[in-house]
C-alpha cells in the first residue's frame, strides 16, 4: 500500500489526467460502441451500396477478381490502389482510389467504388474520410472521429497520446487502490457500500469498479496507443520480445517484353500458397519495382475480419517475396497481432464484441463518479478554508 506524499502525488496525477481527458475518453468509449459493429451497421444503413444482389455461390475466384478489375479499368475509375474482396457471402468488392485536389492527393480521403460480385455492376461510391451524417457517411465519420478526431494525422497522434495516458492513469489507479496486506482490507477494497451516504457509495463504486475494469482498460489503452503510434510502442515490445523488423519488398527487374500480372493471376498465386485461407485484400503496385501485397485470413487466426496474414508477390512472376504469418511468428509479432482484435473484441468472437460494446460505457461511468468525488472534496476543502479563516478572524478579534 502506498502512503504519504507519494500517494498524494499519485492521486493528483490520476485526478488531473481524468479531469483533462475525461471527455475524450467518454467520446472514444461511445464511438467505439458503434464502430465495433461498423460493417454490420454500415451494410444495414446502405444495402444498396454494400449488399450484393445475390449471395455468393462459393469463394471468390480469380476469374471474378479479374472481371471486376476489367470492369473498373475504363474511366472514370481505372486501376485502384487497393481492392477489398467480399468477406461475407453477401458482400461486395470495394475499390479504393486516392482523392486528388488542386494541390495533389488529399490526405485522409479515399474514393470507394463498390462493385456487385454477381452482376459486376458498379453499385455506387463514396468518399471515405469525408465527414457527414448521411446514411453513406455516418459510419465512416464515426470511425474517423474515433481514430482521428476528424483531424487526420494530428488527431491520430492525439488519440495515441490519450491511449498512453489512459494506460498511465489506469496503472496509477491500481497502485492507489492497492490495500494493506490484510484479508479484511482486501475484502473492503472490492466492496461497494452505501451506509446511508451517497458520497460513500459513489467513492466505493469508483474504487471497486475501477479495479475490476482495470485489466480491460489497460488492454484497450495499450492497444489504442499502439494502433495510433506504432513507432512509439513497437520498440518497447522489441526490447523484451522478438519483433520482426519491417522490410521493403521489391519486384525483380522484368524480363524483356514481360507483362505485369493481373489481379486474377495474383489471386491464383496467393491461393496456391495458402489454399485454406480466404483472400480479403489486394494492394496493387503503385510504381515500378513495387510488389503486390495480399491480405489473407487463415483458419485459426485471432483477427476474424480481414485476417492478419500478409503475402508479398513479385509483380511480374508472382514469386513469393515475403510473408507475415501470425500463425508462425515470434512472440513480439504475436503480441502485436493480438492488439487489434483485443481492442475490438473480435478475438473472442461474438461474446467478445458484445462485451467490448457494453464496456464502452465504462469511461462515462468512471468520468461521472470521478467528477463527483472531486467535487465533494473540493467543496470540503472550501469549507475547511472558510472555517480556518473564521477562526483566525475570531482569534485576532
Amino acid at each position: 500500500m502506498v502512503t504519504g506524499r507519494l500517494r498524494v502525488v499519485l492521486v493528483k496525477l490520476h485526478l488531473y489526467i481524468g479531469l483533462t481527458l475525461g471527455l475524450l475518453f467518454v467520446l472514444l468509449g461511445l464511438t467505439g460502441m458503434a464502430i465495433a459493429w461498423r460493417d454490420e451497421l454500415d451494410a444495414w444503413l446502405n444495402p444498396d451500396l454494400l449488399v450484393a444482389s445475390a449471395p455468393a455461390a462459393g469463394p471468390v475466384t480469380p476469374a471474378t477478381v479479374q472481371a471486376v478489375t476489367e470492369r473498373l479499368a475504363a474511366p472514370p475509375y481505372g486501376r485502384p490502389n487497393l481492392l477489398m474482396l467480399p468477406t461475407h457471402d453477401d458482400g461486395v468488392f470495394t475499390a479504393w482510389y486516392p482523392v486528388k485536389g488542386p494541390e495533389g492527393v488529399v490526405q485522409g480521403r479515399s474514393r470507394q467504388v463498390m462493385v456487385d460480385p454477381v452482376t459486376l455492376a458498379v453499385k455506387g461510391e463514396r468518399v471515405w474520410g469525408e465527414p457527414g451524417v448521411s446514411r453513406r457517411l455516418l459510419l465512416p465519420t464515426l470511425f474517423h472521429l474515433h481514430r482521428y478526431l476528424l483531424s487526420g494525422e494530428t488527431g491520430k497522434t492525439i488519440i495515441g497520446v490519450a491511449g498512453m495516458l489512459l494506460l498511465l492513469t489506469t496503472l496509477v489507479g491500481v497502485v492507489v487502490w492497492w490495500p494493506k496486506t490484510k484479508l479484511r482490507a482486501w475484502a473492503q477494497a472490492f466492496r461497494v457500500s452505501h451506509g446511508g451516504s451517497w458520497s460513500r457509495f459513489n467513492y466505493s463504486l469508483h474504487r471497486a469498479g475501477g479495479i475490476v475494469a482495470a485489466p480491460v482498460l489497460a488492454i484497450i489503452a495499450f492497444s489504442g496507443w499502439y494502433l495510433n503510434l506504432p513507432k512509439w510502442v513497437t520498440p518497447i515490445v522489441a526490447g523484451v520480445m522478438t519483433v520482426t523488423p519491417p522490410a521493403k519488398h521489391a519486384s525483380a527487374p522484368p524480363a524483356p517484353d514481360a507483362r505485369p500480372l493481373d489481379a486474377g493471376q495474383i489471386l491464383a498465386a496467393a491461393q496456391s500458397q495458402y489454399p485454406d485461407a480466404r483472400i480479403t485484400r489486394i494492394s496493387f503496385p503503385r510504381k515500378p519495382g513495387d510488389a503486390f501485397e495480399v491480405r489473407l485470413r487463415q483458419p485459426g487466426e485471432v483477427r476474424k475480419d480481414s485476417g492478419a496474414t500478409r503475402l508479398w508477390l513479385d509483380a511480374w512472376t508472382g514469386t513469393r517475396l515475403g510473408v507475415k504469418d501470425p500463425l508462425d511468428a515470434p512472440a513480439g509479432d504475436t503480441l502485436l497481432s493480438w492488439l487489434f482484435p483485443l481492442h475490438t473484441g473480435e478475438a473472442f468472437g461474438l461474446p467478445g464484441r458484445i462485451f467490448i460494446t457494453l464496456f464502452g460505457l465504462a469511461p462515462l461511468a468512471f468520468a461521472l463518479t470521478g467528477v463527483l468525488i472531486w467535487w465533494k472534496r473540493r467543496r470540503g476543502h472550501r469549507r475547511h478554508v472558510v472555517k480556518t479563516a473564521q477562526r483566525a478572524a475570531m482569534h485576532r478579534a
